[in-house]
C-alpha cells in the first residue's frame, strides 16, 4: 500500500508540475506534435529509414532499431500492459484531439519506446546523443501533458525502455 501512495504522490506533482503549460500555444503544440509523431513509434522508424537511406555503414544500426521497436511493442502492449489494470488520466476538455489507446495506462508505451530509441540512437551516432535524449523525453513528458499517462507510467515506460536498449545492445551487438 506504500508504494501505491508513493505513486500518487509521484503522479499528483507531475500533473500539478504540467498544468500550468496546459493551453500555452508554444507547450500544447509541441507536446501534442510529439505525442502523435510518435504513435506506433512512427518518428522513430522515420529516423531509421533516414540513417538506413543516409549511409550504408549505418544500415545495421537501422535495421537494428526497427525490429528492436518491433519487439519492444510486442513485449510491452501485449505482455506487460495485460498484467495491469490502471486506468489513464481524464481528458483534457477541448485539448487536440490524440488517439487514445485501449490498453492499460502503465507503462507508457510512448516513454518505453522512445528511452529504448534513444540508447540505440546514442550508439549509432553517438554525435547527436543530446538531440535522442531530449525527443526521448519530450515524447516521453507529453504524455503527461496530453494526460494520456500518469507521471509513474511515463517514469517505468522510459526506465524499461532504457534497460531493453541496453539488452538490445548486448544481445545484438554491432561489429
Amino acid at each position: 500500500m506504500r508504494l501505491r501512495s508513493l505513486a500518487g504522490e509521484i503522479d499528483e506533482r507531475a500533473e500539478r508540475a504540467f498544468a500550468p503549460l496546459r493551453g500555452n500555444p508554444l507547450a500544447d503544440r509541441v507536446f501534442y506534435a510529439a505525442s502523435h509523431a510518435a504513435e506506433f513509434s512512427a518518428c522513430w522508424h522515420v529516423v531509421s529509414l533516414g540513417m538506413a537511406a543516409a549511409s550504408p555503414s549505418l544500415r545495421p544500426q537501422a535495421a537494428r532499431l526497427t525490429v528492436a521497436l518491433g519487439v519492444e511493442s510486442v513485449l510491452v502492449n501485449a505482455m506487460i500492459k495485460p498484467l495491469f489494470k490502471r486506468e489513464r488520466p481524464d481528458l483534457i476538455e477541448g485539448a487536440p484531439k490524440l488517439r487514445r489507446p485501449k490498453t492499460s495506462s502503465f507503462p507508457s508505451g510512448h516513454a518505453s519506446s522512445a528511452a529504448m530509441a534513444a540508447v540505440l540512437l546514442s550508439e549509432a551516432i553517438p554525435g547527436l546523443r543530446p538531440v535522442w535524449l531530449a525527443a526521448s523525453f519530450i515524447v516521453g513528458t507529453s504524455r503527461v501533458h496530453a494526460r494520456m499517462h500518469h507521471g509513474t507510467d511515463v517514469a517505468a515506460g522510459a526506465v524499461l525502455g532504457t534497460a531493453l536498449g541496453f539488452v538490445v545492445k548486448r544481445l545484438a551487438p554491432l561489429p
